[in-house]
Order: C-alpha cells, then sequence, then structure tokens
C-alpha cells in the first residue's frame, strides 16, 4: 500500500476514533461537567484536599500519604455512589482528632498503630453500612434546619481557630477553641515572623483570586507557594514544611488482634462514627437546603460506609463529608459529582507527579488555604433571619456555641436536645383558637383574628392548633372545658380535631373522659374533621357514639348541632 493512502487511512481511522471519544465524553458528561465549570472547581478542590490531608494527618499522629490515598479513594467512591454535588468525603480535622484519641489506648510502636488505624477505618465503613442495611437514616429528621445552621456556623469559627496556630508559627496546645485562643494571646511574643508573612501573604491571595471564579486560586497559591518556598529557602528561616509524602502502594496488613482487643476498638470507634455521620450530614443537609438539592439520609450512609472501606484498602484514615471541603466546592461553583471525581484524580496526579516538590510546601499556606475556604461560612444571615423571625434562634445560636465549646457530636447532641425539648413545649402547651362564621360563608376562623367573624349564639367552636398526645391532652381539653363554662349560655360546643389524626391510648381515654363530663354539664358536644384513623380507633375502644356524632367540616358540625338543640334529630 502506497504511503500517502497508509497516511490517509491512518488520519481517517484517527478522526473516527477521536469522533467516538468525544461522543463518549459527551455521553457520560464529562464534556458537559468541563463546559458547566466543574473543572476548575475540581481543580480548586484537589487544591484545599491536599493541605487539608497533610494537616489532619499530623493530627492523627500518621503519615501525610495516609490521608491523602484516603481522600483520592474516599471522594472518588463516594462520588460515584453519593448523591450531593458539593460533598467532598475526605478525612476530617474532628475524626483525625478522635481518631489520635483511640491509638493512644494501645500501646505499641508507630508501625502498630498504622496497622490498628487500618482495622478501624475499617470497622468505620463496617457501622456505616450496618446503619444503611438498617435504614437509620431517618434519626435525620431529628436535626432540624436551625441546628444545621448553627451546626455549620459553630463548625466554620471552630476549625479557623485550629488553623491559626500553624499561620503564626506556634503549636497547638489546648483541646477546646478558647484553650486555643488563650495560649495564641499568651504566645504573642513569640509568633514567628516568617511563618505569619507567609500564611498572610497567602491568605490574601486566595481572597484576591476570588475576583476572577475561573482560576483555580487554591491551586494557583499551592503551586506559588512552593516555588516561593524553594527559591527563599523558607525551611531555613523556621517555617514549617509538609515534607516528604510516601506515595508507594502496600498491601493491608490486618493485625491479629484478640477479640478483647477487637471490641474495644470497636467501642472507641462508636463515637468516631457518630461524629462523622453528624459532621457528613449537618454538610450534606445544609449544602442542599441552600440550594434546592435533595439528598436520601440512607443513600448517604451506605455512601459513606463504602467510601470508609475504601479508605481501608489503601490503608488511609476515616473519611467523611468535611465542612470545609464542601464549602470550597461550593464556593467554586461546583454543578455534578464530576467535580468530586475530578478533585480525586487531580490530587492523585498531584501526588505523582509533583510528590517532591510538595516536600517543600509551607504548612502556613496549609492552614490559609482552609481558613480562605471556610471564611464565606461565617455569615450571620441566617441566623439574623431567625431572629427576625423569632422563631428557633435559641436552638441555632446552642448548635453553634455546643460546638465551639464542647465540640462537633456534643454540640450536635445538644442543639438536638434542646431542638427536642423546644417542640415538645409547644406541643404541650394548650394553645386553641375559637372559631366564628366568616359572614353567610361556609368558612369559620379565628375570631380574634378576623373582626369579620362572628360567634354562633349559644355555641362555643374550638380547635386546638397542636395535635393532642398524652403529654397535652388533659391540659387542652381542660381548657376548651373551662372556656365553655366561663362563656354566657353554653349549651354547643364544636371541637375540631383536624391537627390530631391519630392519638395514643392517654389523650384518647382523656377524650372519652371529657366527653363524658361535658354531657354532664348539659353541654352537647360535636366533632368535626375527625381523620379515618381517629374514628376507627374510637369505635375499638367503645366509643363508637363519638365517631357518630362527627362530621367532616366544621359547617356539618355547626348545623348539626343547631338541627339538634331544635329537636330536629340527633347531633
Amino acid at each position: 500500500m502506497p504511503s500517502g493512502v497508509r497516511r490517509w487511512a491512518f488520519l481517517r481511522d484517527a478522526r473516527e476514533y477521536h469522533t467516538k471519544f468525544c461522543s463518549q465524553l459527551a455521553n457520560s458528561g464529562l464534556e458537559e461537567a468541563m463546559r458547566r465549570g466543574d473543572m476548575i472547581a475540581g481543580l480548586s478542590v484537589a487544591g484545599l484536599m491536599l493541605p487539608e490531608a497533610v494537616a489532619y494527618a499530623g493530627i492523627a499522629g500518621l503519615p501525610p500519604q495516609r490521608a491523602v490515598m484516603a481522600a483520592i479513594a474516599g471522594c472518588l467512591i463516594y462520588a460515584l455512589i453519593g448523591r450531593s454535588r458539593f460533598a467532598i468525603v475526605s478525612p476530617t480535622s474532628s475524626s483525625a482528632a478522635i481518631l489520635a484519641a483511640t491509638l493512644a489506648v494501645f500501646p505499641g510502636s508507630a508501625a502498630q498503630k498504622a496497622v490498628i488505624a487500618t482495622v478501624a477505618v475499617a470497622l468505620v465503613g463496617l457501622f456505616f453500612l450496618i446503619a444503611a442495611g438498617g435504614r437509620l437514616g431517618s434519626l435525620t429528621g431529628f436535626v432540624s434546619r436551625p441546628v444545621l445552621r448553627g451546626f455549620a456556623f459553630g463548625l466554620a469559627i471552630t476549625i479557623i481557630l485550629r488553623q491559626l496556630p500553624l499561620i503564626v508559627g506556634v503549636p497547638e496546645e489546648g483541646s477546646s477553641i478558647a484553650a486555643i485562643a488563650v495560649n495564641l494571646i499568651h504566645t504573642i511574643p513569640h509568633w514567628h515572623v516568617p511563618s505569619l508573612i507567609t500564611g498572610g501573604l497567602a491568605l490574601g491571595a486566595l481572597f484576591l483570586f476570588r475576583r476572577w471564579p475561573s482560576i483555580p486560586g487554591a491551586f494557583c497559591v499551592l503551586a506559588g507557594s512552593i516555588l516561593a518556598s524553594t527559591a527563599l529557602s523558607l525551611c531555613g528561616q523556621g517555617v514549617a514544611v509538609v515534607g516528604t509524602i510516601d506515595t508507594a502502594l502496600q498491601w493491608p496488613h490486618w493485625p491479629g488482634l484478640r477479640f478483647r482487643s477487637l471490641s474495644q476498638l470497636a467501642q472507641l470507634i462508636l463515637p468516631l462514627v457518630l461524629i462523622l455521620f453528624a459532621e457528613s450530614w449537618g454538610t450534606i443537609r445544609a449544602l442542599a437546603l441552600r440550594h434546592g438539592d435533595t439528598v436520601e439520609p440512607d443513600r448517604e450512609l451506605l455512601s459513606l460506609g463504602l467510601a470508609n472501606v475504601g479508605a481501608a484498602l489503601v490503608q488511609g484514615m476515616p473519611v467523611g463529608a468535611g465542612f470545609s471541603a464542601g464549602s470550597a466546592a461550593e464556593a467554586a461553583g461546583a454543578q455534578s459529582r464530576w467535580t468530586a471525581i475530578l478533585a480525586s484524580c487531580s490530587l492523585a496526579i498531584i501526588i505523582l507527579v509533583a510528590a517532591p516538590a510538595i516536600a517543600s510546601l509551607p504548612k502556613p499556606v496549609l492552614a490559609a488555604v482552609v481558613i480562605a475556604a471556610l471564611s464565606h461560612a461565617l455569615s450571620l444571615a441566617p441566623l439574623v433571619r431567625l431572629w427576625r423571625l423569632d422563631r428557633d434562634q435559641y436552638v441555632a445560636l446552642a448548635a453553634a456555641m455546643g460546638v465551639m465549646a464542647f465540640g462537633v457530636l456534643d454540640g450536635m447532641l445538644l442543639a438536638i436536645a434542646l431542638s427536642i425539648a423546644a417542640l415538645l413545649h409547644r406541643l404541650a402547651a394548650p394553645h386553641i383558637v375559637y372559631l366564628g362564621q366568616l359572614g353567610a360563608s361556609h368558612d369559620y376562623v379565628d375570631w380574634s383574628r378576623h373582626p369579620g367573624a362572628r360567634p354562633v349564639p349559644n355555641m362555643l367552636i374550638a380547635r386546638p392548633v397542636v395535635p393532642i398526645f398524652f403529654a397535652n391532652a388533659d391540659r387542652v381539653l381542660a381548657a376548651v372545658a373551662k372556656s365553655a363554662a366561663t362563656a354566657s349560655r353554653v349549651t354547643m360546643l364544636v371541637l375540631s380535631l383536624e391537627e390530631s389524626p391519630d392519638m395514643d391510648s392517654t389523650a384518647l381515654e382523656a377524650l372519652i373522659d371529657f366527653d363524658t363530663a361535658m354531657a354532664k354539664r348539659g353541654v352537647a358536644v360535636v366533632y368535626a374533621r375527625l381523620h379515618d384513623q381517629l374514628r376507627d380507633l374510637l369505635v375499638k375502644s367503645g366509643a363508637g357514639e363519638i365517631a357518630e356524632r362527627s362530621h367532616f367540616s366544621v359547617d356539618d358540625a355547626v348545623n348539626a348541632a343547631l338541627a339538634a338543640s331544635l329537636g330536629s334529630g340527633p347531633p
């Protein structure tokens, strides 16, 4: 075959291959992801994942490569299974701190602790998978939106304060943020000026890059700081640097732990699972609410479980949806889960290609990247809005203060407890409205809020605006009875129970006793808006006569009561 023909055939095959490849890219969504800006967002997030991984490995007392490998595996696995477009599943500061405390319980060499850490990560994944199999994601319904907003605000302040010692070049002392703040003030004379300048310049550059969203600012700052560190020999001036990162992969080694040691490790891992769940779901849910996205808690549990199993296979660290990385993905304009996939691949390429250069990366720059990623989460607007509404502001404030004072897990549990207590307080209060007829219509509204509503003569129409249950049944029904007794010439009572689709046994008995007591007073009681489930329950309890005196609307109940008072039929 002539060379020209061969060349033409080669070009034709290459063109067909290129067309097929581009079509596959378009079908897979990668080409569209690049157009929408997920490529820029992925590079920006990768620029944050690297410094975070190195910093959190130091907290756990493990080599930095463990956090880097965990970030690559966890982020990639979650992107394939999870549903949040902003979640970046990688090591977190809270989980790193708890892992460090867990490893301190087990004596042994650094190599033995590293193997125990691998088992700990595998147990975290196993517990998440068990929770997903038991469909325990429904428990997230007890975490209200004000709790999530307060949680996000408090967590942002906590993480930022923990980065400041790296900026000023002093060791972090104290487990609480108050102790860290006091230590920072006391060590002002000892602040390391070169570290402070390095971190300050990096932070200023990161904020400056926000004027150009199309440029991956974090990635550019990291590259520039590596060049500056090498040219100016910052390590020789006392600025802490990352050091060597070992990129060699090894097969996992599982230790021969006895059952007692394994049981002890599992007990210590439970708080780690809870804190990862609290932090991850708080991040995923808060970001989803902000953008109107839909996430399923059981699916997220499954994704987190598989991500931690993957992290264990690469001998990594526990992973979760960290707030700083998720906020960075949001700020960078992430549009789909391609951001996480591209961030994971970018981080892997950076480590494989530029590992020797990363060794000279200044740690103050790492801290600056984390602080910049969380700065926009310090907005007070969501909390101010709650104060304007005068609803749940104290719950949000308690969540923020609890996270800062007691840590992520205890702070979240405190906020949830306060949220449930506030709910029970509202439900237990006997909040009742009394209705009047609006003109000549079939509508009955609260006469205290609508001047045009007029009460029906000799009749009281009451509607409890909270579900009746064991904690408020006696108080609510006693309040209705008291209002009927104090009102003049009331011989008929219409009780609308539209807010109570069902009742527990205590509330049901209270309702039957109330009906009997009102009959003894000579007040005819007619019920409105009873749900079918409550009707069936009354019949089963032997109070079917009450169900017969119930009607589907307030207007029907009023007419039935008036007809009965005139002797034209039963109510």
